[in-house]
C-alpha cells in the first residue's frame, strides 16, 4: 500500500516534471529528471499522505492534479498583468499589505495556499500566523482578487476542508 501511494505521487510529479521541461533530447536530462522527481517524492510523501485513509488521499491526489492547470492559467494571468503594469505608466502600481484570516486547517492546506500566492506574479507571502496570512499585493486589484477567496476556496476543496 505505501509502494503504491509512492508511485502515484511519482508518476504525478514526473508528469509535472515532464509539463514544464523544456529538455527532452539525451538520457541526461531525463535521468536527472526521474532522479529529482524520485527525491522530491521521498522526502514530501509524509506531507501528502498525512492521514491513513486511502479514498481520500487518492481523492485529494486527484483534487490536486486538477488544481495545477487552473493555478498555471493563474500564474499566467498574473504575469501578463505585471507585465502591463511595467510597461504601461498608465497601469497603477499601488502596493499594499493584506491580511485575512484562513479557514483551511492543515499546516500542508495553508502551505499551498502560501505558495499559491506567491508563485502569482504580483503577490507574496510574507507572514502566516496562525489562522492569519500577511500578503503583499503589486496593486489594489490583486489584493481583491486575493480577498475574494477563489483561490483559498480551491484549496480546501483539494484538501478536503471544504465539506
Amino acid at each position: 500500500m505505501k509502494f503504491t501511494k509512492f508511485l502515484a505521487l511519482f508518476i504525478l510529479l514526473f508528469s509535472f516534471w515532464l509539463l514544464l521541461s523544456t529538455k527532452f533530447e539525451g538520457w541526461f536530462h531525463l535521468f536527472f529528471g526521474l532522479l529529482s522527481t524520485a527525491l522530491v517524492t521521498l522526502f514530501t510523501y509524509d506531507m501528502v499522505f498525512v492521514s491513513e485513509d486511502r479514498g481520500n488521499n487518492i481523492k485529494k491526489l486527484f483534487r490536486f492534479a486538477l488544481y495545477l492547470p487552473w493555478i498555471l492559467y493563474q500564474i499566467i494571468l498574473a504575469n501578463v498583468d505585471v507585465a502591463k503594469r511595467v510597461l504601461d505608466p498608465k497601469m497603477p502600481i499601488d502596493p499594499r499589505m493584506i491580511t485575512f484570516r484562513s479557514v483551511l486547517k492543515t499546516d500542508l492546506s495553508k502551505t499551498t495556499l502560501a505558495n499559491s500566492i506567491t508563485l502569482t506574479p504580483g503577490t507574496v507571502t510574507i507572514d502566516i500566523d496562525e489562522d492569519t496570512f500577511l500578503i503583499h499585493a503589486i496593486a489594489k486589484e490583486s489584493a481583491d482578487d486575493l480577498l475574494e477567496g477563489t483561490m483559498e476556496r480551491k484549496v480546501a476543496h483539494v484538501f478536503m476542508e471544504d465539506e
